[in-house]
Order: structure tokens, then C-alpha cells, then sequence
């Protein structure tokens, strides 16, 4: 993190605050998710497909990181059984039920605000909207690349010790796909995604 620049404010939004933060969450989502693993080559016409679907959850929040009035990263989630059957209906198949799982959407975080603690931030103030809204199990999943892929950094240190530091666990064989155009492609394609999970105190 920047200290010149100071703290960031964390603060969760919801209900009408959501839909006057989408285009900033759009935009978030179009820079940060280019980068590895997800290479998303994203523009606004499908971001506002994509979030409008989120925030029409009567249970959507959105965890804001505001450095002064400029929102520089944000976290989403929702009740699972409110979101994309491509998310649910794998998990349903495994045995569980969705309407029980609130679902941890993603985490964007502007290059120069990271390693400052905001992502251990994102996951408590999500956990204390499900733990708010009645939930106890939260769920959230992460695209799989090959170890082999063209694209993959040189020296890349995938986030699995992150989240098991928050006390997640991959779901063995659980997995869902959902499609996005990579960088460099003319289609989207669909990709694979490991879900992980947790009980809530």
C-alpha cells in the first residue's frame, strides 16, 4: 500500500448505494481482472450484464475501499440462489443446498493499494453480511490455469495460503464454468473454477 497517499476507508454498501457504485465496480473489474489468472478482457457492455444480475439481490453488498471519494477496490457478495445457475447448479449437484450459501463474488484491489491488509478486510466484512443475513456457510470460487499456460508470470504465487489463512478449504470436486473473453481471443470461452468454502463461527 501507498502510505503517502493514507488509509483507504472500508465501507459495505447495499440496497440503492450498490447501483450508484456499479460503474466504478465495472471499470475495477475490467483493469484488475486482466491481469493473471483471469486475463479477462472485459468491456462495460458485459460488465453491466454481469452486475446487473448481481445487483438485483435483495442481499447483495458491496465492500467499498475508498481513497478519499475515488473507490480503488472493492469485494461483492451475495445469496448464492441469487446468482448465475452456473454457480449453483454445481453445487446443488454436490449435495448442497444454494439458498444456504452466500457466495463470495470477487475481489478487486487497485495494484498500488495491495499488502496493506484490505483483502483480509474484503473477506471479514463479507463474513459478517452473511453471518447478518442468517448465513453460516460462505462460499467463493477461483479460476483453474494450467501450469503450462503461455501467460502465466514468471515466479506467480497463487492465493490458495491467502485464503486458507482465512480459514477456506477447496470443495473437492466441486467446480463450476462460467465463460469470459481471454486477452488476445475474438470469443468468450469457458473456463474452470475451483470452489472453496467455509463454516462461519
Amino acid at each position: 500500500m501507498n502510505e503517502a497517499r493514507g488509509p483507504l476507508t472500508i465501507r459495505t454498501l447495499s440496497g440503492d448505494e450498490i447501483g450508484e457504485a456499479l460503474d466504478d465496480l465495472a471499470r475495477l473489474r475490467i483493469t484488475v481482472f486482466r491481469e493473471w489468472p483471469y486475463l479477462y478482457d472485459g468491456d462495460m457492455d458485459y460488465e453491466r450484464r454481469y452486475l446487473s444480475r448481481f445487483a438485483g439481490s435483495d442481499g447483495a453488498v458491496v465492500v467499498g475501499a475508498f481513497d478519499g471519494g475515488r473507490m480503488v477496490g472493492a469485494s461483492t457478495a451475495s445469496p448464492l440462489g441469487d446468482h448465475f445457475s452456473e454457480f449453483s447448479e454445481p453445487l446443488a449437484k454436490a449435495g448442497y443446498d444454494p439458498d444456504r450459501l452466500f457466495y463470495l463474488s470477487e475481489s478487486v484491489l487497485l495494484e498500488e493499494w495491495r499488502g496493506g491488509g484490505v483483502g483480509v478486510r474484503f473477506f471479514e466484512e463479507r463474513e459478517k453480511a452473511a453471518i447478518d443475513q442468517g448465513f453460516r456457510e460462505t462460499v467463493f470460487c477461483g479460476v483453474v490455469r494450467p501450469d503450462d499456460h503461455p501467460m502465466r508470470p514468471d515466479g506467480y504465487t497463487p492465493l490458495d495460503g491467502f485464503w486458507r489463512n482465512r480459514g477456506y478449504a477447496p470443495m473437492e470436486g466441486v467446480a463450476c464454468r462460467f465463460s469470459w473473453r481471454d486477452i488476445g481471443d475474438r470469443e468468450e470461452t469457458e473456463k474452470p473454477l475451483q470452489f472453496w468454502s467455509k463454516t462461519l463461527d
